[in-house]
């Protein structure tokens, strides 16, 4: 069966057995899931390991480290043993650089992120970030951390075509959480659009977590995505 891994299924539930149910009601239809902090204490690593050993899907591990340079490199060196894929980092250059040296040798791909996708300017004012637009903000943070080395960001759809166009994002990923396929409801994020947007707007990989796993039928909420993404 030939899979599309553009599509990454969040699995934000409480535990691995869950995240494991879940997986196996999916079965074949996805290849690629995103494990996040929130899974961390419930054997959120112990899942990774077995989803991707025991079952060949791709991993993408969510943990958002940020940290001084040693502890980072440190705790991506740690990680990097277990042969996932994908990891996020916050996008500040020294956090990067510290990432990229802790998974030197290793296939293990380092995405910054940018802004969260739960965020908007109110929020960045309320934390004293720097005034300006979200979205030159974004492709700013972008551009600074493919120059330390990140081999992708984190972004909104919104945001994805201007990434896209940085002359710093050639042979870069551009992963996209906040997507939502058309009538889903938007939950706590902000900076939204669709499936087939995303990828056109320039995105190698969408996220999506809750429209999937809340789903009465996952293993079609995710057949759904896949068929939209078909006709990109």
């Amino acid at each position: 069966m030939h899979h599309d891994d553009r599509l990454i299924v969040a699995l934000d539930v409480p535990d691995a057995l869950s995240g494991l149910k879940m997986a196996d009601q999916i079965g074949d239809a996805v290849s690629f899931y995103k494990i996040g902090l929130g899974m961390l204490t419930g054997g959120g690593l112990a899942l990774a390991n077995e989803l991707k050993q025991d079952h060949g899907k791709r991993i993408f591990l969510d943990m958002k480290l940020f940290d001084i340079g040693a502890t980072v490199e440190a705790a991506v060196r740690g990680l990097a043993q277990f042969d996932l894929d994908f990891l996020t980092v916050h996008g500040d250059p020294h956090v990067v650089r510290a990432a990229r040296e802790g998974a030197a040798g290793t296939g293990l791909k380092i995405l910054a992120v940018t802004i969260l996708t739960s965020l908007d300017r109110a929020d960045l004012d309320a934390c004293m970030i720097r005034p300006g637009a979200i979205p030159d903000l974004v492709t700013d943070r972008a551009a600074r951390a493919f120059q330390a080395g990140a081999d992708g960001v984190i972004a909104s759809p919104n945001e994805a075509a201007a990434i896209r166009a940085l002359p710093e994002a050639a042979g870069k990923l551009i992963v996209t959480p906040g997507v939502r396929p058309a009538g889903s409801e938007a939950g706590d994020q902000k900076r939204i659009a669709t499936p087939a947007a995303a990828i056109d707007a320039g995105a190698d990989h969408i996220v999506v977590g809750r429209p999937v796993w809340q789903a009465a039928d996952p293993r079609a909420a995710a057949a759904a995505i896949l068929t939209e993404l078909a006709a990109c």
